[in-house]
């Protein structure tokens, strides 16, 4: 059985917000716990990808604050320094090198952005600097020690997917897929391929469509013509929303196989049109386990809302640091990446439920949810894969 490192919730208090370059300390020795423990976040605030940075580092100043409320690390306290890369990657390049060069910085969690990561992560990994990404779910940004994901790839949730259409009786599948997009391409072209024999289903059409595409009108009505049991869209935040107004229009009223991407408030516009389409994802703020509702509480407490995924993902990733600091005894960069490799042998309980890992990357049981016309509603947890 496996052993759990604890994520406690308690009340929340002052963080510590450090914005000039350096805290005028230097490198930390192996074995050393100093009095602030300085870790860098590069994130998405402003621009087009904030709906996902913004949350995500809120989910980071809540662990934080809770971390050094708790003094979970016996008289050390995290200090955060806050950048905002605003959506563009050479800021974010440019903030995680001056993160690197600062031998007081033990650790930084990065964004959202693959682009951004599989361009700091080789930055990461000759500087030997621990870096957690959530999202950033391409090839090229676990390429080491030193680099590691605090968000389940979509691709080993599919299958909870793929199994609820053989329960609802699914024997035709229509796919709508953005080929921009590597993880769902992959969904589309591999995992919902490999899945028809064992789910039951046959594919009878797949149609690519782009992240600039916004009018899905004549994808639709193919689709509609094709009377499938069931529909499978995988495309990304807004698109969401018009594809599945226009899917309804077109006549279409079966079942609509989703992923995450359709979270996140983005079905709202498509109101009762987006009735029906479900997907199994690693957050929601229904889903039933002790350690989400604990974080579900606290950040409502702070923020007057509910969380996204991207809170959730920001939020463990922060305690990931802190479970790593506390295994290894010390905050140097080696004694953390040290420390993360205990915390991925041992797992814990976090924002997302029951975290377990393979490799540098997190795995999850993840929830399936459907949404009913007006929010996301949880049909059952998942089996971890």
């Amino acid at each position: 059985m496996k052993k759990h490192l604890p994520v406690a919730v308690a009340a929340l208090a002052g963080l510590v917000l450090t914005t000039a370059c350096g805290s005028g300390g230097g490198p930390v020795a192996d074995g050393e716990m100093p009095v602030e423990i300085e870790i860098v976040s590069v994130t998405d605030k402003t621009g087009l990808t904030a709906f996902g940075g913004q949350p995500q580092f809120r989910g980071i100043e809540l662990a934080v604050e809770q971390i050094n409320e708790q003094d979970y690390l016996d008289g050390s306290r995290i200090s955060l320094r806050s950048r905002d890369a605003a959506s563009d990657t050479q800021t974010a390049v440019s903030q995680a090198v001056e993160a690197t060069a600062d031998r007081s910085v033990s650790a930084m969690i990065g964004g959202i952005s693959s682009a951004q990561a599989t361009a700091i992560s080789p930055l990461a990994e000759r500087s030997g600097l621990p870096t957690i990404y959530t999202q950033s779910a391409s090839d090229g940004v676990l390429i080491g020690d030193y680099t590691f994901r605090a968000t389940p790839p979509q691709t080993t949730h599919v299958a909870t997917s793929m199994a609820h259409l053989q329960q609802l009786g699914v024997r035709r599948l229509s796919v709508l897929y953005n080929a921009g997009n590597p993880a769902l391409t992959e969904m589309a072209e591999k995992n919902l391929v490999e899945g028809q024999d064992e789910y039951g289903f046959e594919i009878v059409s797949a149609t690519a469509v782009q992240n600039s595409t916004q009018d899905f009108a004549t994808s639709a009505s193919k689709i509609a013509a094709e009377k499938p049991d069931a529909v499978a869209m995988l495309i990304v935040g807004a698109q969401n929303a018009t594809a599945m107004r226009q899917l309804r229009q077109a006549g279409y009223d079966g079942p609509v196989l989703g992923q995450t991407g359709a979270g996140t408030g983005n079905l709202v516009p498509a109101g009762a049109d987006g009735a029906g389409m479900f997907w199994t994802t690693n957050f929601t703020v229904d889903q039933p386990f002790p350690s989400s509702q604990s974080f579900v509480t606290a950040y409502r407490a702070k923020y007057g809302e509910d969380p996204v995924n991207y809170a959730a993902e920001g939020y463990d990733a922060a305690w990931m640091l802190a479970h790593a600091v506390k295994a290894a005894g010390g905050a140097s960069r080696e004694d953390i990446q040290r420390g993360l490799e205990m915390v991925l042998e041992n797992g814990f309980e976090g924002a997302q439920g029951s975290i377990g890992f393979e490799g540098h990357d997190m795995r999850t049981a993840g929830v399936l949810v459907e949404w009913d016309g007006t929010r996301e509603v949880v049909l059952m947890e998942a089996a971890k894969t």
